[in-house]
């Protein structure tokens, strides 16, 4: 029998590491010690900032119905739902609104397909079939099977087609399923700027998932969807370190691997030797200069860059007449996507409410000062910030490397770096969203267990929708 596991190191605090603690324990024992390192502050990009003494997310805003690890972990912690405040959005091309939202459901269902005719509804088949299968994902993981590559995770569930849709573009996809250029252009390329920053060049299965979140119904955390790291951490009783990792060197004992890590803390710098290390940072070199020493054949650079995206939240009155509302009362949406048009300055904004949504809340009247979040890839300078806005009384800027770049074509990320190291962040070149995070996370906590009792046997299996069948 394998020696007890003890003790082990995830690097980074954000929804992957808290995630990947959490199921490390659930799966090893509690009595693995857990050491996780983190520099910034625990959460991550789900990260908040106040105005007027309120809580307002600044991104990773929306959880899908679907995400099931997501759903579990608010059970786990005791969280709440945080209470949905109905609002309107539209898509703005630069000049008109080529897409409104009413409040009559069927009347939007009728404009889409009186605009766009079927290709709403093969949009609709098109993300349906890839979420059916994508949710296999979950009795998969339920009866402990694990993967130990990105590519063979989606082997199991969509086969080569899966594969090659993180090798290919959404629009490409798209069209090929009959939907037409023109809802590609409007519909499509709007969603995927409000969440990806990005246009219709993203890999398909990325803009899948991202469509799926824009169609479905979606949730929040009462209090900030950042509670839900602290809260996990919390309840493995990990020990959190505020310390910057700068590298990994490795040794061996008794025939073992074992891992050094090397960090920088506000006390200095320090190491610790550990039988695992789960790393859920970026190690892009355009994110870190993360060394790792003594391994050899040594650990490949990984390619790829990061998208800058910015986030302002602003406090001020919006200048309806930008957007063909000379009468700010009128003003009817909440939510303002825009077209890929090359003078328009932001990728989305929406009139966003606090994390703590009491029952008396409502939504400020359009000609009130409200707090917008604006998504954008540059700094907005006062001109544009003048634009939208008749006068504010405060800008908050958070600037992120936040999504990779998504060209396509390049060979997704390894998750097994060595023995009993492993790498989490590279999911997000299949695609970026929070239960994608908490997906990987489980697969790696198995992945890593099943290897450590060499369970090969729950590894890479083939065929494993007919093998959970029969298991059942």
């Amino acid at each position: 029998r394998p020696s007890p596991l003890s003790p082990a190191a995830v690097v980074g605090a954000g929804l992957g590491g808290s995630a990947a603690a959490y199921f490390l324990q659930q799966h090893f024992g509690p009595q693995v010690q857990l050491d996780v390192y983190e520099a910034a502050g625990v959460g991550g990009r789900l990260a908040t900032v106040t105005v007027n003494k309120q809580q307002y997310e600044s991104r990773g805003a929306s959880i899908h119905a679907l995400s099931l690890h997501m759903q579990d972990f608010v059970k786990i912690l005791g969280l709440k739902h945080r209470r949905e405040v109905a609002g309107k959005s539209a898509i703005f091309s630069g000049e008109h609104f080529v897409l409104e939202e009413t409040d009559w459901y069927l009347l939007n269902l009728f404009r889409l397909w009186w605009h766009y005719g079927i290709s709403f509804l093969r949009l609709q088949m098109w993300v349906e079939e890839v979420m059916e299968k994508f949710m296999r994902i979950y009795k998969y993981q339920a009866h402990g099977y694990a993967f130990s590559s990105l590519e063979e995770l989606l082997r199991s569930l969509g086969g080569e087609a899966f594969v090659n849709m993180t090798q290919r573009s959404v629009a490409e996809s798209l069209l090929e399923v009959g939907v037409t250029q023109r809802f590609v252009d409007d519909v499509i390329a709007a969603v995927l700027r409000s969440s990806y920053g990005q246009s219709v060049l993203v890999p398909a299965f990325a803009g899948a998932m991202s469509l799926a979140g824009a169609q479905g119904s979606t949730w929040a955390v009462e209090g900030g969807n950042k509670l839900v790291c602290s809260g996990l951490l919390k309840l493995t009783k990990a020990n959190v370190i505020s310390a910057r990792v700068t590298g990994i060197s490795l040794h061996s004992s008794e025939g073992r691997a074992l891992y050094q890590v090397h960090y920088e803390s506000p006390e200095g710098q320090g190491s610790a030797f550990y039988d695992m290390v789960v790393v859920t940072t970026p190690l892009h070199p355009s994110r870190s200069n993360f060394t790792f020493e003594n391994f050899d054949p040594p650990i490949a650079d990984f390619p790829g860059t990061f998208q800058p995206s910015v986030t302002s939240v602003v406090h001020g009155y919006l200048n309806s007449s930008y957007f063909g509302f000379p009468d700010p009362k009128l003003f009817p949406f909440t939510s303002i996507l825009t077209t890929d048009t090359p003078d328009l300055f932001f990728h989305a904004m929406d009139n966003i409410c606090p994390v703590n949504i009491s029952a008396a809340f409502r939504r400020k009247q359009p000609q009130e000062a409200a707090v917008w979040r604006v998504l954008s890839q540059q700094p907005l300078d006062k001109h544009q910030l003048k634009t939208l806005f008749r006068s504010y009384y405060s800008v908050q800027v958070t600037e992120w490397q936040t999504y990779p770049r998504y060209d396509a074509a390049k060979a997704l990320p390894p998750i097994v770096l060595h023995e009993n190291l492993f790498y989490l962040s590279g999911v997000e070149w299949v695609a970026s969203s929070m239960e994608m995070i908490a997906v990987a996370a489980k697969n790696v906590a198995l992945l890593a267990y099943n290897r450590w009792h060499q369970d090969l046997e729950k590894i890479d299996q083939k065929d494993l929708m007919h093998k959970v069948k029969t298991e059942l």
